[in-house]
């Protein structure tokens, strides 16, 4: 029995899956059964930081795993001490305290449980506790009922009512209407730099710094979700300073390339006062208001520290910079009828497609469509949005690697219009 057969029998059917198993990987190159090669320009949508095989991550699990898979955090876990630090001194740079969960959403669910506490702690003016999370469309925050109520796309909530109440979604880079839209209930506002499953829409840098002004101006928090765009992938640690490096948040979630592969995620929360001579905001995550029996357990933490220690010791978020000039420069000079711009920054880019320019069979989009063409010539771009494919690939791929991707990214999108 075929690998499709028994997903198919056996495994929940929430996945649209493509034709394509792998069963070995090594760097940026994935292999099937049948020995069909992939360059991998998905990396788990951009989880794979430092890619596949012997790597300084598959060395810490196996070192980790004969010392100390699972521990309480009953109990002091000095793995977690030790990441912790990294993401608070190297990689944001900036003072507070870090939370570690096992995914984005459940870092995300943290971060509208912070949201929620400081609602309580600083009421409006007429002492109601303030509950409202305003976010953007296109956003997509996670598959948890708090992830799926933040995220602005009505594809994922469809059948899940009633959601959690309390969420609002706007218009990205629209500061005169999120200006507008601040009501009294209003305690955070919830974003990506860059949305990532929305398309590859960075903010401006305009709305980035307009959205912190009116946090402060209104005592709300202001959240960046970094679950797809932090932690180097984008040309730094922190995503959003790869669009202006002003705003400083009150709150930051990682997850995806945080581990490289293994399940970890997180936030961060400042340590800012909460008033004149108040606690920090930190203090409103005390002990019971939160937890996770997996979280931060000493396997994954060693993952996450191999990881970032390579991500930062061999100065990868520059090599992602360094490879997205690359590709942008090709992708230009081909002046294709059916793209129609690239988005993002370093390695997390999406291709905009010219849909009337690309044909595509009737009961699909233009993107998943060109995916699947792509994945047949042995190339891994997932789709993002119906207009939009990603290049993703590990932040250790090669010159060669870019070079061969373009090559079949080209010549597949020639013989699609052709």
């Amino acid at each position: 029995m075929s690998t499709a057969d028994k997903l198919a029998l056996y495994v929940l059917p929430t996945y649209a899956q493509f034709a394509v198993a792998p069963v070995r990987g090594e760097g940026t190159l994935l292999w099937d059964a049948d020995g069909k090669r992939y360059l991998d320009f998905c990396s788990g949508l951009a989880t794979c930081t430092l890619g596949h095989g012997e790597t300084a991550l598959s060395r810490a699990i196996t070192r980790q795993a004969t010392e100390l898979i699972h521990c309480s955090n009953l109990y002091q876990i000095d793995k977690q001490a030790e990441l912790a630090g990294i993401l608070v001194e190297e990689c944001l740079q900036l003072p507070g305290r870090v939370f570690f969960s096992n995914s984005g959403a459940e870092s995300n669910d943290g971060l509208i449980k912070l949201a929620r506490r400081f609602g309580h702690a600083r009421p409006d003016a007429e002492g109601k506790a303030r509950y409202e999370v305003i976010t953007f469309r296109q956003s997509f925050h996670g598959r948890t009922i708090g992830g799926i109520a933040a995220t602005g796309q009505d594809k994922v909530k469809e059948d899940f009512d009633p959601l959690l109440p309390g969420f609002r979604h706007l218009e990205l880079n629209d500061l005169d209407a999120l200006a507008a839209a601040i009501r009294p209930e209003t305690c955070a506002i919830l974003l990506e730099a860059i949305q990532g499953e929305g398309g590859i829409l960075p903010t401006t840098s305009g709305f980035l710094e307009g959205v912190a002004a009116l946090c402060r101006q209104h005592d709300i928090l202001f959240m960046l979700d970094e679950i797809q765009c932090g932690l180097g992938r984008t040309g730094n640690m922190a995503g959003w300073r790869s669009i202006t490096p002003e705003p400083v948040p009150d709150a930051v979630s990682w997850a995806k390339g945080m581990g490289g592969g293994f399940p970890i995620g997180g936030f961060w929360v400042s340590e800012r006062a909460l008033g004149q001579g108040e606690n920090p905001l930190f203090s409103l995550m005390g002990p019971g208001s939160h937890g996770s029996t997996y979280g931060g357990n000493p396997l994954a933490c060693a993952a996450a520290i191999a990881v970032l220690r390579e991500v930062l010791d061999q100065d990868l978020p520059r090599r992602a910079l360094e490879h997205e000039q690359v590709i942008r420069e090709a992708i230009s000079s081909w002046n294709h009828p059916a793209i129609t711009e690239v988005r993002g920054s370093g390695l997390l880019l999406g291709v905009g497609l010219e849909v009337s320019a690309l044909p595509t069979p009737k009961g699909t989009t233009a993107s998943v469509h060109l995916s699947r063409e792509l994945a047949r010539a042995g190339l891994l771009s997932p789709p993002a949005g119906p207009e939009t494919v990603r290049l993703m690939p590990p932040l250790t791929v090669s010159p060669s690697e870019i070079g061969e991707a373009l090559t079949l990214f080209h010549g597949v999108l020639d013989q699609i219009c052709a």
